[in-house]
């Protein structure tokens, strides 16, 4: 099992070699691809004869137009199958992803850490903020207050008592 280290100017050179490898196959894959749209460019579209009279134009005009629109379709269409093959490949990872298993969150640790040293932690050392909330409260005093007891007495005399008050009002 020992491997021995490829030298550096070796792999150095099979690196190169590779990449030169790769470069004419690109270029030779543009080529292919530039044979292939004049190919598919001389199947599908004519070469154009422009003499004539000016029916023969109009026609010809048509013809072209029936053609774009024949090809719109055809775009169109592909379009729409890219687009429908690109929604099953994410619903298929999206169900790789379940199959795998579902990331599970920790458990997070309880910390016992003070007002201040969250505050500390979250601004920084530099801004010293007290949250001494109760330095900050002013101290109020309760008072209690003292209701008059009121006898209960006769209540014929609380009634004598607001007669007298309806007639101030009834004088006045």
């Amino acid at each position: 099992m020992s491997e021995k280290k490829m030298s550096s100017s070796r792999r150095y050179h099979l690196k190169s070699l590779i990449l030169q490898i790769a470069a004419s196959m690109l270029e030779q894959e543009a080529k292919d691809a530039v044979a292939e749209k004049e190919a598919y460019m001389a199947e599908h579209v004519p070469a154009l004869e422009l003499g004539g009279s000016q029916q023969e134009l109009m026609e010809l005009c048509k013809k072209l137009s029936q053609n774009i629109d024949q090809m719109d379709e055809e775009r169109y269409d592909a379009e729409a199958k890219v687009l429908k093959a690109d929604k099953e490949v994410k619903d298929l990872r999206i169900k790789v992803v379940d199959l795998v298993g579902k990331f599970k969150k920790p458990a997070l640790k309880k910390v016992r850490m003070s007002a201040d040293a969250m505050l500390q932690a979250l601004l920084g050392s530099k801004h010293s903020v007290s949250m001494d909330l109760r330095a900050n409260l002013k101290q109020v005093k309760k008072e209690k207050k003292e209701e008059e007891v009121v006898d209960a007495g006769d209540w014929r005399k609380n009634i004598e008592d607001k007669a007298d008050r309806k007639k101030m009002f009834e004088t006045s």
